[in-house]
């Protein structure tokens, strides 16, 4: 049996297999009126055809916990029930083609409220649909992007308690896993680097206070959040800065937190939250992150970064580096590519009857 192939279990859930689809902003929800936010039928076919080609996890793209958590105004959330009744449609046709639906609970921060990226991907402002983004300090992203609004401590509480309610509307669209987005220089990233947070109180300079936040958040989600449900969460390893930025050693400390508070498996991505750093971009230039935590700690996890060839992911689950793989560009390229890894590979994905002429 390959391993790609290879069934996965956390907590009560069992996942078909270790080919994952990362979550990525389609920038396709309407930005206004009664559906905002909601996903609609681009969704329900971009989703479906990954669980109908064989993908063991569909985790949906970053959801934001409220409007003005949105990276865009034309993101999805499930900070409403229309949003939950919409989403519905989606984990049905998900399980019953035998994919784990998973969701990921996100807020922006200093990076909200901005244009399509095909559109520029500039700020936005009102007239634009946009808002005023939020942060931990007051310090933009770069010199395009708008000094955010330091959050309060009340503000961050009522923050953390949206995480918690989307959570339950998570749960109650029929979602299996729920990730916790603290990556990419969105909000919970930029409380834990000290390159975003320049905070002096409870939540801002140690590192017990930096990562404070982010606790907060997962505590809200686990306590709500079904014991027998999966949670991951989602960060960035490196702010590949040379000084003042999260590093790799804070991450294999954080990921020993994140296990004691009750995350099941830390995915493993990087950068996002400094500007115009260089990262070297290459076939699987991410998995070492990955790897390390895994060698280092005892959360599973799973591996990231242009990962694109069946023997490619293979060799990392065989080689010990992670126990899963996401597969981000070319899941966009190629739905059914579970499917042809599987055949390639010696592996076996559920196939749709009606396709039942390309086995």
């Amino acid at each position: 049996m390959s391993a790609l192939f290879e069934p996965y279990t956390l907590r009560d859930l069992t996942i078909p297999n270790r080919v994952w689809m990362p979550p990525m902003c389609q920038y396709s929800a309407v930005p206004e009126g009664p559906d905002i936010g909601a996903p609609n039928d681009w969704h329900f076919a971009h989703y479906g055809a990954r669980a109908a080609g064989g993908t063991g996890l569909v985790i949906v793209e970053a959801t934001a916990v409220s409007p003005e958590g949105r990276i865009s105004p034309y993101d999805l959330g499930i900070w409403n029930d229309t949003q939950v009744e919409a989403f519905r449609r989606i984990t049905r046709f998900l399980v019953g083609q035998g994919t784990v639906p998973g969701i990921q609970l996100a807020h922006a921060g200093r990076k909200a409220s901005t244009e399509r990226p095909w559109k520029g991907g500039a700020p936005v402002g009102p007239e634009g649909h946009g808002w005023q983004p939020l942060g931990p300090s007051p310090v933009a992203f770069d010199d395009k992007h708008p000094v955010p609004t330091e959050l309060t401590p009340a503000q961050i509480q009522e923050i953390v308690g949206q995480f918690a309610d989307a959570a339950r509307r998570a749960l109650a669209a029929g979602f299996e896993i729920a990730e916790i987005h603290g990556a990419h220089g969105y909000l919970i990233g930029n409380f834990l680097s000290p390159h975003s947070n320049h905070r002096t109180d409870a939540y801002g300079g140690s590192y017990e206070n930096r990562t404070r936040f982010a606790l907060e958040v997962v505590d809200a989600v686990r306590e709500v959040w079904p014991q027998d449900k999966p949670l991951f969460f989602r960060i960035s390893a490196t702010d590949w800065l040379e000084e003042g930025g999260w590093t790799p050693d804070d991450t294999v400390r954080f990921a020993a937190d994140l296990k004691a508070h009750g995350i099941d498996l830390l995915d493993v991505s990087t950068g996002g939250n400094a500007s115009g750093v260089r990262m070297p971009i290459g076939p699987g230039y991410q998995v070492p992150f990955a790897a390390r935590v895994k060698a280092e700690t005892t959360l599973p996890v799973a591996a990231v970064g242009l990962i694109t060839e069946p023997e490619q992911a293979e060799k990392i689950l065989v080689n010990g580096e992670a126990d899963a793989v996401l597969l981000g560009r070319e899941l966009l390229r190629n739905p059914s590519w579970a499917r042809q890894a599987a055949r390639e590979l010696g592996g076996e994905v559920h196939v749709p009857d009606q396709y039942h002429r390309s086995v």
